[in-house]
């Protein structure tokens, strides 16, 4: 997967998480920086957060990280770095007082809700042939554990023995 379809694929991910006003900039060439941004609105901290979350989280299920990260503590503005693009993810104040899609203006927006392949990778291919495979086995019965003897009963089994 080539870094237009992860950030594409990173804005659609915001997109069902409700981000607003999403917009993915073309800086290839232009930018010493990085190839693509990607900047969206977040409503709240804990929206902020969940659409941070399930960005990174899906990514990593494709086998794609994160190489940095800035803004854990900030209530108005997470980046997360991925080589060859950044994700902003900002409040509308911040946004609005950073202003980085004038910033980044002389690069081209690239329309995200293109289809674009689905990614897959041979860890994800194996995980579906494990679950796939899992599913027709059938069930096998779990042997009951040997129960262990407490050390009361050992010593009255011993005293019984003995008084015999």
């Amino acid at each position: 997967m080539n870094t237009k379809e992860l950030v594409c694929l990173a804005a659609r991910l915001a997109d069902e998480k409700k981000a607003e006003n999403i917009k993915v900039i073309d800086l290839k060439g232009l930018s010493s920086l990085c190839d693509f941004i990607l900047i969206m609105t977040a409503t709240s901290k804990p929206h902020l957060e969940a659409v941070e979350e399930e960005i990174s989280k899906k990514l990593k299920e494709i086998g794609y990280y994160k190489t940095n990260r800035d803004g854990a503590d900030s209530l108005q503005w997470r980046v997360s770095d991925y080589g060859g693009f950044l994700v902003h993810i900002m409040t509308q104040d911040a946004r609005e007082f950073y202003a980085l899609d004038k910033i980044f203006s002389f690069g081209e927006e690239v329309d995200f809700t293109k289809s674009v392949k689905k990614a897959t990778t041979r860890k994800t291919a194996k995980k579906a042939t494990v679950k796939k495979a899992g599913t027709k086995t059938t069930k096998t019965t779990k042997k009951p554990a040997a129960k262990k003897t407490t050390k009361k009963a050992s010593t009255k089994a011993a005293k019984t023995t003995r008084k015999k």
